[in-house]
């Protein structure tokens, strides 16, 4: 059982949020569209919400820890495959971005089996903010507006760009510890 927390029944608010969103653009729900932007743009704020709370309230749990990324993750994705099963959006941009989601939370992982810790970025959040404000403008708009196309690849953007600067902080931060061995091993 994971302590219950506020910062931890949001994380379960946006999980069980998820399936809503889906349904809503789906099928043939009276209003679906703009029923599934709002749960999605509630299920957003929840992210930054929960985050907040947990910092400010000294609640931090590994209960949190682990499923806030994850739940973050599941709404994103769920949102860009139901976008491609409408056509709302193309299925290269989506694989695009859930594949760096999916390759910066492996690289999390090795980093932190490595005993490095890579914390949020400011190009992480931007990221985030334009992805969730993509999602909405593709939900709320059928056909999308030329301005939900450039959000879209703005998205795009910062999803790639933020992901390269992971992948080569990570690098830099392994090269970084492994450093002082490297002199010790020269030295003997």
């Amino acid at each position: 059982m994971f302590p219950l927390t506020l910062p931890n029944a949001l994380t379960m608010l946006r999980i069980l949020l998820v399936p809503v969103v889906v349904v809503a653009l789906l099928t043939e729900t009276p209003h679906g569209d703009t029923i599934a932007a709002v749960v999605f743009a509630l299920a957003a704020l929840t992210d930054g919400l929960d985050g907040y709370l947990a910092r400010s309230r000294d609640s931090v749990s590994d209960f949190g820890k682990l499923m806030d990324p994850i739940a973050d993750k599941l709404l994103i994705v769920a949102a860009l495959v139901a976008l491609v099963a409408l056509d709302r959006l193309a299925a290269w941009i989506a694989v695009v971005i859930i594949a760096r989601e999916f390759a910066v939370t492996v690289l999390r992982g090795v980093a932190a089996e490595r005993g490095i810790v890579m914390q949020a970025n400011l190009l992480g959040k931007i990221k985030t903010v334009f992805q969730i404000v993509a999602v909405i403008a593709l939900i709320a708009t059928d056909p999308a507006p030329i301005w939900a196309d450039i959000l879209v690849y703005l998205a795009l953007a910062f999803t790639v760009i933020s992901g390269l600067e992971y992948f080569f902080g990570i690098q830099r931060k392994l090269a970084e510890r492994d450093e002082p061995e490297a002199n010790t091993d020269r030295k003997a």
